[in-house]
């Protein structure tokens, strides 16, 4: 059964930057993956395209054929490609069994959060036998100010409630979070939706006193639900693309069990949590159900140390290790290959 994930968020969220990066992460650790890009308006893809709507249509035509602005030509672009459906069908079917597909969606929050036709091809995607999580993007310093906080909190509830996958929410670019100043809060309080009545002093503050029983009714609204949460993710940085790839694959129930003759990286074995014999046969380990990463990443405050906190310290310490792996792989290289010597 394949199994695959609904890339949506808002623009400069980082979809296309996080499908190349999960494009390379899997092709380092032999994982296969295939992306579809649904985004009929994006004509630089970064990463390797196996489907591309803009083979069915594209958004310039829809503007120029009909007089529509880029919103609703958006829009006509989903109805269509609802409505032709089959040739996203066939050539899903051209991937084989064991695909793991990448869907990413263009930039407008109203296509996962209102308009009825991304909903219904996600459920005829389900209903084909794809088993699917929701990634839904949200750039990190967003959480530096309360209202565009709460404003993240429902766009994502929005979203849950309306493509009803099993959904993972992200704050992206975690990396660059301190170039935004201090946080009212820890990173915790923000990633976990811990109480936000304490939100209430930085909403007053911000916004006319006609809004505070509105403000006050939004977070009601949020906490009452009490479905949002998130993941963090810095696209470079494999630790974080690794423990978001577990909560993936714990939301999917995705195992993956890789060739018998696959080796796996040993960088990639060193975060899980096997025992030292078992490490030759831990990459078909490499999956949610099966023992806890013990990366740096796996909690939200050892991402507040080594992002907020401890950034410089932690870059510093990288760059020396980084130059070590350089001359490993250089004092190797040349005693495999004397007559360069």
């Amino acid at each position: 059964m394949p199994f695959g994930e609904i890339v949506c968020g808002s623009p400069g969220s980082g979809k296309s930057t996080y499908c190349y990066g999960k494009y390379q992460l899997f092709n380092a650790i032999n994982r296969p993956i295939d992306i579809v890009n649904l985004d009929p308006a994006n004509d630089t893809i970064p990463y390797p395209c196996t489907i591309n709507i803009s083979e069915l249509i594209t958004l310039k035509d829809v503007m120029n054929e009909y007089g529509l602005g880029p919103n609703g030509g958006m829009l006509y672009c989903m109805e269509y490609l609802e409505a032709n459906y089959d040739w996203l069908e066939a050539k899903l079917n051209e991937l084989g069994k064991d695909a793991y597909v990448l869907f990413d969606l263009p930039g407008q929050v109203e296509l996962s959060t209102n308009h009825e036709s991304v909903k219904r091809i996600v459920g005829k995607l389900v209903k084909s036998g794809l088993r699917l999580a929701a990634v839904h993007l949200c750039d990190a310093h967003y959480i530096t100010d309360a209202t565009k906080y709460i404003s993240v909190l429902l766009l994502s509830l929005r979203a849950m409630l309306h493509l009803e996958l099993p959904h993972i929410n992200v704050l992206s670019k975690i990396d660059l979070l301190k170039q935004y100043g201090d946080l009212d809060f820890n990173l915790d309080f923000y990633a976990e939706v811990q109480d936000l009545s304490y939100l209430e002093n930085s909403l007053s503050s911000s916004l006319p006193p006609k809004f505070a029983a509105l403000n006050m009714a939004m977070i009601s609204l949020v906490e009452d639900f009490n479905l949002v949460g998130f993941e963090t993710l810095a696209v470079e940085d494999k630790n974080s693309m690794l423990n978001l790839t577990r909560a993936i694959d714990r939301a999917t129930g995705y195992v993956f069990i890789p060739p018998p003759d696959s080796k796996p990286p040993p960088d990639v074995v060193d975060q899980m949590d096997v025992a030292p014999d078992l490490r030759a046969n831990a990459y078909g380990l490499f999956s949610t159900a099966i023992g806890p990463m013990k990366g740096p990443l796996s909690d939200v405050r050892d991402v507040q140390e080594r992002w907020i906190d401890e950034r410089e310290t932690y870059d510093a310490f990288e760059k020396v290790q980084w130059r070590k792996e350089g001359e490993a792989l250089r004092d190797e290289a040349a005693r495999s290959n004397p007559m360069q010597q």
